[in-house]
């Protein structure tokens, strides 16, 4: 099967299994699921989670019991804007009251708790958690189709950051038991965290170490003002 053939795949099979929750449909997004708090709770049992400071999210539906736990455990959350218009929204614990942080946490309100960043003041991220709509044993993942997530992990490459771990939270329905498809420019995950288990991926795949240039379609530059502030600033 293609990229394709297996999101619809996943999409239906968790609708007949009743393991999907709100929003609705689930087709074209990355799915919400039943147990997204307990997979969150597998990352924050780790020592990588426990050690990190700063961390990205994703900013879909099942990743939110993480976002709000980054925030209550006083860590420095960062989200990418819906599609990158603006780069990445900061939102420091220390600006949310404390029976606030699931509101600030969702893509609704968290503008109103946080700041976006300009690309060069970005910090370095100290690990980076993905949404996903089918992810292998191997690590290889397969999103909704835009492609922005990878896109994120690229830019943050590009601008020097370091190579960081990078996690994504799933339903077990969603883990794929043969090898996914992978392009140059995927990101393959190295810890998959379900409402039952942690699974460590031991992915030898080299992850990309910036932007595939001669693979970004122009209307993704006029559609993404990011992307030209980021070539703005490895020309200057």
């Amino acid at each position: 099967m293609n990229k394709q053939e297996i999101r619809e795949h996943v999409w239906e099979q968790m609708m007949n299994e009743k393991v999907a929750r709100f929003p609705f449909p689930i087709k074209g997004r990355i799915p919400n699921f039943k147990g997204a708090e307990a997979a969150a709770e597998w990352i924050r049992q780790t020592e990588l989670y426990k050690q990190a400071t700063i961390i990205k999210v994703n900013p879909d539906s099942p990743q939110l019991p993480l976002r709000a736990s980054i925030l209550a455990d006083g860590k420095i959350l960062f989200v990418p804007t819906p599609r990158l218009k603006d780069g990445f929204i900061q939102v420091k614990p220390e600006w949310v009251p404390p029976n606030e942080y699931r509101k600030a946490a969702s893509l609704t309100h968290i503008k109103s708790y946080g700041k976006v960043i300009p690309l060069k003041d970005l910090p370095q991220i100290d690990l980076m958690v993905m949404g996903s709509v089918a992810v292998d044993r191997k690590g290889r993942r397969i999103g909704k189709g835009a492609g922005y997530a990878d896109r994120e992990y690229a830019i943050l490459r590009e601008l020097g950051q370091k190579e960081m771990p990078i996690f994504t939270t799933i339903h077990s329905s969603q883990l794929i038991e043969t090898d996914l498809p992978l392009n140059p420019y995927d990101v393959t995950m190295d810890y998959i965290a379900t409402e039952k288990e942690l699974i460590p991926t031991h992915s030898t795949h080299p992850k990309p170490t910036g932007i595939l240039w001669d693979q970004v379609p122009d209307t993704d530059l006029s559609d993404m003002p990011i992307l030209q502030e980021l070539k703005t600033l490895k020309n200057s």
